[in-house]
């Protein structure tokens, strides 16, 4: 089946995985409307609520493991209706939740675990599998979902917060999540990779392919890339600079509206500013994504994110005002936009497509851990100090440092296993 006889199904692939990734993060994205009610409705300290997302942090990152290696075994149709369905009975069940035990294990546990299976590593690593040489691009649009949603769920999510309780709300959420996602994965998830639909990645022909593959080298196989990822100095380097990312993601969506509300912004404004992150990191996660199909190396694309995301954690810092909220939300949200593009393909870029579902289970794992940090974090300066100065100062010492180490990533045997398209 050529590209001549109709779209190619890779991009129906990526068409699903937008709108999964969309309603998966954005809803879990929302977490800050949430906050302010919680504490006010309970007597809970931040601390305390904000422990219940580090749980979820860590929870998900234990599942991206799983999700991963099931990822390179099977088809992702029952990963991501298992994953949907149970976030959304996460969320419903946080509403019920009249202990932080309770909604640390209801909203925390449960919904990280359920959000791993239709994140980042199943969503993105499938795409990844159907594409090689617009790898980057189909990437890069699947993600866009994430930004998308994060731009309308809160909208959607402050209409139930504010007009019915924080309660409400949660199970408007859950709702949601269940019927979309099992909808995607039902209808264009069904197949695992490209051979199983009699295709080819990006919907050439077996002529190119072989061609292609000749000239790139033979694809290392799964049980050597299995042993051999974790004892590359490579791996670590982007465990650790995604690692500091994230963490520094997770601190300032978890906290950026408690902060502009405490700085006398009105409430429904400082939601706005989480709308302004997604619509930033669309454009975000477009432009990291195409610009790494053109550039020599793909990890001068992520020093540009992660310098981006810099800059608007100093104008947060610096401008206490709703003009340096939104600056910091175009900002960030820009730079933001490069981490989900920028992992899957700089992984496929050094260590090939095979076995990326794994590869990338196992990143997240480190990665998701180190950032669970975050939210907590946030709230124990917040608590100890009064402020979120200190916070801005930690997230934006801890982006400079990650500018430096990403510049540090060899590049050796580049291009000979990206562009390989062999898949087991």
């Amino acid at each position: 089946m050529q590209k001549d006889k109709g779209l190619y199904w890779g991009w129906y692939i990526v068409a699903a995985a937008f709108v999964a990734m969309g309603v998966n993060y954005g809803s879990r994205y929302c977490f800050g409307i949430f906050i302010g009610p919680i504490s006010a409705d309970t007597g809970w300290s931040r601390l305390v609520i904000s422990g219940a997302a580090t749980v979820g942090i860590l929870a998900y990152s234990i599942g991206g493991i799983l999700s991963g290696r099931l990822l390179d075994r099977m088809a992702p149709k029952w990963i991501v209706t298992i994953g949907s369905g149970v976030l959304g009975l996460a969320f419903i069940l946080s509403s019920f939740s009249q202990s932080p035990l309770q909604f640390s294990i209801a909203y925390g546990f449960f919904s990280g675990l359920a959000g791993s299976f239709f994140g980042v590593v199943v969503c993105n690593s499938y795409v990844g599998k159907w594409f090689v040489k617009k790898r980057g691009m189909a990437i890069g649009i699947a993600t866009m979902g994430i930004g998308t949603a994060t731009m309308i769920l809160p909208f959607f999510a402050g209409y139930f917060v504010r007009g019915y309780g924080w309660r409400t709300g949660f199970i408007a959420l859950g709702c949601l999540v269940t019927v979309v996602g099992t909808l995607m994965a039902q209808f264009f998830m069904k197949r695992r990779r490209p051979e199983d639909q009699g295709l080819l990645p990006d919907g050439e022909s077996s002529g190119q392919v072989e061609a292609e593959t000749k000239a790139a080298g033979t694809l290392a196989s799964g049980p050597v890339q299995k042993v051999q990822f974790l004892k590359d100095s490579r791996f670590w380097i982007l465990a650790f600079c995604f690692s500091m990312a994230v963490l520094a993601e997770m601190l300032a969506f978890t906290h950026q509206v408690a902060y502009a509300i405490d700085i006398g912004i009105e409430s429904m404004k400082a939601n706005a500013s989480i709308s302004i992150i997604g619509l930033s990191s669309i454009a975000g996660r477009y432009f990291f994504g195409w610009i790494s199909d053109r550039m020599r190396d793909a990890k001068y694309a992520a020093c540009i994110g992660f310098i981006m995301m810099a800059l608007g954690i100093l104008v947060i810092w610096q401008i206490r005002s709703i003009y340096g909220l939104y600056g910091y939300a175009f900002l960030f949200g820009f730079g933001y936009g490069s981490i989900a593009t920028m992992m899957p393909y700089l992984l496929a870029d050094r260590f090939g497509s095979a076995m990326l579902g794994t590869i990338y289970g196992m990143l997240t794992f480190f990665v998701v851990a180190a950032a669970s940090i975050g939210p907590i974090l946030g709230g124990f300066i917040y608590d100890t100090t009064k402020s979120y100065d200190f916070a801005w100062q930690v997230t934006l010492a801890l982006l400079v440092l990650v500018i430096f180490v990403i510049m540090t990533l060899k590049n050796e045997g580049k291009k000979t296993l990206s562009t390989s398209t062999t898949i087991s």
